[in-house]
């Protein structure tokens, strides 16, 4: 009897060729979990109905001696990403009823791969949140607590593997909106180098930020995702080849003392970080003190260019082209109406961020300076990657919190991402993996540890992964 609890893609693969189970018989028991847990937990927006379809065609490519890859394999879909003939709301009122028109890159690669997709899951609003608590179509618990929250963007997606409700799942990641729902939900989550991955067919956020990334219970299982969705796509100027890397030697392990001391990261993360530098110890990996000294501004960096990149990005929600349309007495009433009623509160709060850093007289301040101290940041892990291959941080600074307990204190929410946000700004590939565990109101909370490589050198963190999980 398959475990869909512990069963991986290579596990599945092997079992349908095998014949030991129909891709039916398999999606099947992913739907009935869905059907069982999803009312409460709420990870999955849609389920839908053609899963049994594409699972059919996919045994007709097994029985006809079809090896791909993902053949059969059932997935979940953040719902910003686009799939033909299926709805992707980005979790916004203003998107409702948005049928996508064409698949994106990565969807046509996890097609052709062999993918089945069981439906698309909950995210905070057009991706800005930490906590799915901004969608519009309510809260995702985690699965592990249900009184918490799974964690953001993609919290849908962390939930909906974490609940037994599909094999692996895509988020996107624009600031850790795929690590750290990895660390609330105790899976890997992993952020590929900027330009590996197409952005062509994902809901733009912060266009120079967003990457597509894999959710899943193993690192391998992350890596067979993230190298079918990875490549050069011409829909998209800003991918890039990422070349395979020699991973037989032991990477220097690089810890940030200075960044990862503060006063607010939680006494269990900070516990799970030292018990993780004596197992990387045991293991044999160097591991050795370094300094970021820009890192300290990354946050402030983040909630600069991020907003700015949202205001622009967002501006196409008119009410005109597509999407929701609300009548006003003029036309600018119509612009004003729809975004008032399409937008909920912290997509307004990032547009007017976003639209006051970049007005005339306050670029100069605010914007220009933050890419300033984005170059500095660059150079300061240019600077480190000479000495060390991978850096050592907490993928977040607590564990997952209570649904509720940040939704109304913005600063507080935003401290959640200290550690992620550096990834996406100078565009280097990032893990998180699940260190362990805290117990907190009877219940086991996952932690999660984060790992940063240089730009192109993803398989360095596959490869030290599944060197600490012990795949």
């Amino acid at each position: 009897m398959i475990d869909i609890h512990t069963l991986t893609i290579p596990q599945a693969r092997e079992a349908l060729s095998k014949k030991e189970m129909s891709v039916v018989d398999l999606a099947r028991l992913y739907i009935d979990t869905i059907t069982a847990k999803n009312p409460e937990i709420n990870a999955y927006l849609e389920v839908f109905p053609d899963w049994q379809e594409q699972a059919e065609e996919a045994q007709k490519r097994i029985d006809a001696g079809d090896t791909a890859p993902l053949l059969g394999v059932p997935l979940a879909i953040k719902d910003n990403i686009l799939i033909h003939g299926k709805k992707a709301s980005a979790s916004s009122k203003m998107l409702e009823n948005y049928v996508a028109t064409y698949d994106a890159t990565i969807i046509t690669k996890l097609k052709q791969a062999g993918a089945i997709f069981l439906g698309r899951t909950n995210m905070d609003e057009f991706a800005m949140g930490g906590s799915t608590e901004t969608s519009a179509y309510g809260v995702t618990k985690n699965p592990h607590d249900t009184s918490r929250v799974p964690g953001g963007s993609s919290g849908g997606s962390a939930a909906a593997v974490a609940m037994d409700g599909a094999l692996a799942a895509i988020g996107t990641d624009t600031g850790g909106s795929v690590r750290q729902p990895a660390s609330f939900c105790g899976l890997v989550g992993f952020k590929p180098t900027y330009g590996a991955v197409s952005r062509n067919g994902l809901i733009a956020m912060g266009s120079s930020l967003d990457q597509a990334g894999p959710l899943a219970r193993t690192v391998t299982d992350a890596q067979i995702l993230a190298d079918i969705m990875k490549g050069v796509d011409p829909l998209d100027s800003t991918t890039i080849e990422i070349p395979a890397v020699a991973t037989d030697k032991k990477p220097v392990i690089g810890v940030p003392r200075a960044f990862i001391s503060g006063d607010g990261i939680d006494t269990a993360v900070k516990e799970h970080i030292d018990a993780t530098i004596k197992l990387l110890k045991t293991k044999g990996y160097e591991v050795r003190d370094i300094e970021l000294p820009s890192a300290q501004y990354a946050l402030s960096i983040y909630y600069i260019l991020m907003p700015a990149e949202v205001s622009s990005n967002l501006a196409r929600y008119d009410g005109v082209r597509y999407g929701l349309h609300v009548d006003g007495d003029t036309l600018i009433e119509d612009y004003f109406k729809t975004r008032k009623a399409g937008f909920g509160r912290e997509v307004r709060r990032r547009i007017m961020l976003g639209t006051y850093v970049l007005s005339a007289g306050y670029a100069d301040e605010y914007y220009y300076k933050a890419e300033a101290l984005r170059a500095s940041l660059k150079a300061d892990f240019n600077e480190v990657f000479k000495t060390v291959g991978v850096i050592l941080t907490p993928t977040a600074p607590t564990p997952a919190f209570k649904i509720g307990e940040k939704i109304s204190d913005p600063v507080s929410m935003y401290l959640s991402d200290i550690f992620t946000v550096t990834a996406n700004i100078v565009g280097i590939p990032a893990i998180s993996l699940p260190t362990g565990q805290v117990e907190i109101d009877s219940h086991m909370i996952p932690i999660g540890t984060q790992y940063m490589a240089a730009a192109g050198q993803d398989d360095i963190l596959f490869a030290l992964g599944k060197d600490i999980l012990g795949e």
